[in-house]
């Protein structure tokens, strides 16, 4: 599952959902349970060790120029 489909689950709205050329944004806001919900779906979620340690290693600066 991604983490829009665990913020919409929990009860949090998706108000900004776009692409500019390969680049997705999107932005979520909630009341407080709903945060509260969301979080608690984070801590449930089993971690990728390989995901995580591929993140790390990419820049910060990733599509900025």
């Amino acid at each position: 599952m991604n983490i829009i489909d665990m913020a919409r689950e929990s009860g949090m709205a998706v108000i900004l959902d776009a692409r500019i050329g390969r680049e997705e944004y999107h932005s979520v806001c909630g009341s407080l349970s709903a945060l509260e919900k969301f979080a608690d779906a984070i801590r449930q979620t089993p971690v990728n060790r390989k995901t995580v340690s591929e993140r790390r290693k990419r820049p910060l600066t990733r599509g900025l120029k």
